[in-house]
């Protein structure tokens, strides 16, 4: 009975944890671009937040196993080709000013945002009765 409800807890924190972590990533990585526009370098958030491959693969596969809705994936999405952009910048260079860079970072927040909130209200979208 204890182990069952143990078995039961451990599994609710598994999938919040699932749920909210690339919430908070995602969070901080836009914090990181907004932080580096204006020359404030907090090394931690890079240590806390940065997500190699290996897990990135993990929140995917468990994302489709625990069937999360897709603008939960969207976080992931945005995770990724953040990460994309800026190893790109990294080893080749893109040509282009700092302030275009953040703007380029700020365009990919707000265009993940909106599909965040078009899929969310889609998906939670409730019938409309026209009662005469």
């Amino acid at each position: 009975m204890v182990e069952s409800l143990r078995s039961k807890r451990l599994y609710k924190i598994e999938l919040l944890s699932l749920k909210v972590l690339p919430m908070l990533i995602a969070l901080c990585y836009a914090l990181n671009s907004l932080l580096s526009y204006f020359d404030i370098d907090l090394v931690f958030i890079g240590y806390v937040a940065h997500v190699s491959i290996l897990p990135l693969i993990f929140l995917y596969t468990s994302s489709y196993v625990f069937r999360f809705c897709e603008y939960h994936r969207m976080f992931l999405h945005y995770i990724v080709v953040n990460e994309l952009i800026n190893t790109y910048d990294y080893y080749i260079g893109i040509p282009i000013s700092d302030r275009n860079f953040f703007i380029l970072h700020m365009v990919l927040i707000w265009v993940t945002l909106f599909i965040i909130l078009y899929l969310y209200v889609k998906h939670h979208k409730k019938p409309v009765r026209k009662d005469s």
